[in-house]
């Protein structure tokens, strides 16, 4: 490994920072994020670009599951059979609207603290107590696993959502005043009746996409390790992998993806997204998202001329290919001062312990759906992928399989400083309440509550060197 220290930053800072600096070596690879498949690339199209290592073959694959990952679907019947079959419920019309530029999706414009528009990229996911088939979430009787504000002509949609939000305010042991924003939600102008009373409700926002193939080629034991790591600790942390029901592997395994850990695999997240945020079917999700109190919905025409699932196994798999090796964006500003500074406070605050940096890839399981290309990258993620209490603040109280109602499952990092390059916004945690890294962090309970303290008992100048560190990644 490319190692070197960086002796004479501690001539910049003063104490145990100092004393950190000095003891914290500055790892070269890690300017690569993604091993070999890291981009060097900044602005609109940061997160859009395939692995640098992909061959001529897997990037024709790439822009051909770019092609309708980006093109909005049509509603059905329509000539263009590869393209049709939108809804008749949905959220959005491509997966691009709630991911623009393979990047994070944003919060509804807001008219003073009311939403002025309809959310798209933020989806709100139902359920009552009990489980459903494989130990899935119980969707809400009425309108099912997903609430959705859009349809195609002569399909209601279910409703409207209402979003308001209150202050929070606060202050830094300096006395530096913060206000973070705390949401509310509001189901108006319910379309097929009321909600089972007993109903529990999960906003979620869509994420950001690059190296989601890295991530599934983690070997399973070095998530478990974490996971026994945490365990003999004698503080608060202690993360727990969350175990789903995978369509593709057709068995419950290790959750890696979605907000509380809730998809095993990239094929199943994908192949659900469309059937749940589109309305898209396909071989392993053939049904529509309606209910039977949904009588339009469920005589709504089907896409490709009524035959067989809506998108072909060959399309969802370039999809599938498509996601699993967007890159993640080379790191910047790695050998500055202020960076380095705030790496050592991440550690001293304990926050590599859940985001912890780096693992080296296996060989990807998914098959058809990636390329060995990803094998054995060193890569630099910033997540353990486990559970993690994170306190009454940010609680949906909505179990799922494993995970509890105050459980998340610690996203990565990676790309977090490109956001406002790319999407124009860095709106952050599972619902997007948080308008930067700052207030992400200030939201942080639960196990993490030491490290929330740490951090408000930092300097103005401290808490300015570990935004930088984070916002390198």
């Amino acid at each position: 490994m490319n190692r070197r220290h960086v002796w004479g930053l501690c001539a910049l800072f003063a104490g145990p920072l100092a004393i950190a600096l000095a003891e914290t070596p500055l790892d070269i690879d890690e300017e690569k994020t993604g091993g070999d498949t890291t981009v060097h690339l900044t602005g609109l199209n940061a997160f859009s670009m395939p692995a640098a290592n992909l061959d001529d073959a897997g990037r024709r694959r790439f822009a051909i599951g770019n092609s309708f990952f980006r093109r909005n679907w049509v509603t059905a019947p329509s000539s263009t059979a590869a393209r049709d079959g939108l809804g008749p419920l949905f959220i959005a019309r491509s997966c691009s609207g709630c991911h623009p530029q393979g990047g994070r999706g944003a919060l509804p414009a807001l008219r003073g603290q009311l939403n002025a528009e309809q959310p798209v990229a933020l989806v709100f996911k139902l359920s009552v107590p009990g489980t459903a088939a494989n130990g899935a979430p119980n969707p809400e009787p009425t309108y099912g696993e997903q609430f959705h504000n859009a349809a195609v002509r002569g399909v209601k949609p279910d409703g409207k959502i209402r979003l308001t939000y209150r202050d929070v305010t606060g202050r830094f042991a300096d006395g530096q005043p913060y206000t973070l924003r705390a949401p509310r939600y509001e189901f108006r102008q319910l379309a097929y009746g009321p909600m089972d009373r007993r109903v529990m409700v999960s906003p979620r926002i869509a994420s950001q996409l690059i190296g989601l193939g890295l991530l599934e080629a983690i070997p399973v034991q070095a998530i478990l390790d974490n996971a026994n790591e945490q365990a003999q600790r004698s503080d608060a942390i202690k993360g727990v992998p969350n175990y789903v029901w995978d369509a593709f592997a057709q068995e419950r395994i290790l959750g890696r993806f979605g907000w509380k850990a809730n998809a095993a695999s990239l094929a199943h997240q994908t192949a659900h997204a469309f059937q749940i945020d589109m309305g898209i079917t396909s071989r392993l999700f053939p049904d529509e998202p309606c209910t039977r109190k949904q009588a339009e919905c469920m005589a709504a025409p089907h896409g490709n001329r009524g035959s067989g699932p809506e998108i072909e196994d060959e399309i969802l798999a370039d999809v599938i290919f498509n996601q699993a090796v967007l890159a993640p964006p080379a790191r910047r500003d790695i050998g500055s001062a202020r960076v380095r500074g705030g790496e050592a406070l991440f550690r001293q605050a304990q926050c590599d312990v859940c985001h912890r940096p780096s693992y080296v890839t296996g060989i990807p399981a998914s098959g058809e759906f990636s390329t060995s290309l990803l094998a054995h990258q060193k890569i630099f993620p910033y997540t353990d992928l486990l559970l993690h209490d994170m306190g009454p603040g940010l609680a949906d109280e909505r179990p799922d399989f494993v995970a509890s109602g105050r459980q998340w499952r610690t996203p990565p990092l990676w790309g977090i400083g490109l956001l406002p390059q790319v999407n124009g916004h860095q709106f952050l945690l599972h619902d997007g309440r948080a308008r930067n890294v700052m207030e992400a962090i200030l939201w942080h309970a639960g196990e993490a509550e030491a490290s929330r303290q740490h951090v408000l008992r930092m300097t103005a100048d401290e808490r300015h060197s570990l935004l930088s560190f984070i916002n390198s990644l």
